[in-house]
């Protein structure tokens, strides 16, 4: 028989996941770690692993993984070796207003917990959950591979570019912002296009980073350096400024002595002289929340359901606990033999999950509204609402609560 008239290859599976970065790896390791079988399909042509992540300098894009989601790696197995790496526990943050006096500073003695978060490069994360997934017998990896087509009745067969198809009670959407597999299901999303551009590299600073993550208002754009430890040095950091596409640009063609120069003086030289600049990355800032999250066998995660400015450092916080959640609403109605794809076990995720989304989504945009305006009384009005703040324990404590995760009925993996 040739080719052309071969019956394509058809694979079935419990649960099928489309995008191998960190969330829908942490979706796929999850399920597994319960028994289902899972396939993870992946446009990348190879996992990415930990000794390859660490060669160099750390990468530039790093998040700032809550108590919560550290949590949830240890229950994964992967934050034994993501420490023995490149993982910069803060104790501190200090964030002002350059225009004004207004200032905060958060301690985890504060909040009552042993750290406030750890700055992690995303690699890192990947690579070391890749490890948990890449060879465990519940887990088939299609990597280097794209979607075709979303077919089916209920939307449950994958096509892939090679011509196999994927068939499962559950498809989960895991790729990205802009998710190719999210637009196949016809699910719509609200866009709010922030007007900046992030801006990150890795730099050196003259004063070590103490453990604290810095930041500053400038003109309604925010200037972050993040603390890492780089073989025992702690003079590193990763900044990442949001700004305007223009000023963006403008960064972008600096020489790194001319960037150490612009980067201290916008940061008051408060880490000192800020040297040894690694090539710039910038990325657009768009707020995305998708319309809803859910449709019979079919489900969104991570930043395919939302995609949140990183002025709090949440995005990625708030995938994982999407995987966390949809794995155990999941997971619960596999094991008691009830179908884990129909509509009324999926909803529960996205009840559990939309709202704290929603929630941030909307601090978020508030800040930038509240730290972009001009007005002499609103500027006022921040600074003396920071300065009071600061000096409000009790609130303070509240509110590094909440920084650090603990928000609503967490998933058991997560506790």
């Amino acid at each position: 028989m040739s080719s052309s008239s071969a019956t394509p290859s058809v694979e079935s599976f419990e649960a099928v996941i489309v995008g191998g970065g960190m969330v829908g790896t942490a979706l796929c390791a999850l399920l597994a770690q319960a028994g289902m079988r899972v396939a993870l399909v992946e446009a990348q042509p190879a996992p990415l692993t930990l000794e390859s992540a660490v060669r160099e300098l750390p990468n530039p894009r790093v998040s700032a993984l809550t108590p919560v989601s550290q949590r949830l790696l240890t229950h994964l197995g992967a934050w034994p070796a993501m420490q023995k790496t490149r993982v910069t526990p803060y104790r501190g943050m200090h964030v002002w207003d350059a225009e004004g006096s207004g200032e905060i500073a958060f301690s985890a003695d504060e909040a009552g917990v042993a750290v406030l978060g750890h700055i992690v490069e995303n690699t890192v994360t990947l690579a070391a959950l890749n490890d948990h997934v890449i060879g465990d017998p519940n887990v088939t990896t299609y990597f280097g591979v794209r979607l075709q087509a979303l077919q089916g009745s209920s939307g449950n067969w994958l096509v892939l570019d090679d011509g196999r198809q994927l068939h499962s009670p559950l498809i989960v959407a895991a790729d990205g912002a802009r998710s190719v597999l999210r637009e196949m299901a016809g699910i719509e999303v609200a866009c709010d296009d922030m007007r900046q551009e992030a801006v990150v590299a890795t730099v050196r600073c003259a004063k070590p980073h103490g453990g604290i993550a810095r930041q500053a208002f400038i003109d309604g754009r925010p200037l972050a350096f993040l603390p890492l430890t780089v073989e025992g040095n702690d003079h590193y950091c990763s900044i990442v400024w949001s700004t305007t596409p223009e000023h963006a640009a403008e960064l972008s063609e600096l020489h790194r002595e001319a960037l150490g120069e612009a980067l201290g003086k916008a940061f008051g030289h408060r880490l000192g002289e800020v040297t040894g600049c690694d090539k710039t990355h910038r990325f657009p800032l768009v707020q995305r929340h998708a319309r809803h999250y859910v449709q019979p066998h079919f489900a969104l995660v991570g930043d395919a359901a939302h995609s949140i400015h990183p002025l709090a450092g949440q995005g990625v916080n708030l995938g994982l606990m999407d995987a966390a959640v949809l794995a155990e609403e999941v997971v619960h109605a596999w094991q008691r033999g009830a179908p884990w794809g129909e509509l009324s076990t999926l909803r529960r995720y996205e009840r559990r999950r939309r709202f704290d989304n929603s929630a941030m989504l909307g601090l978020m945009k508030g800040f930038k509204v509240l730290f972009g305006s001009h007005d002499p009384a609103l500027t006022l009005a921040r600074n003396l609402g920071m300065s009071g703040m600061n000096q409000w324990v009790p609130l303070k404590r509240v509110l590094m609560r909440q920084a650090t995760g603990e928000r609503g009925r967490l998933p058991l993996s997560c506790c």
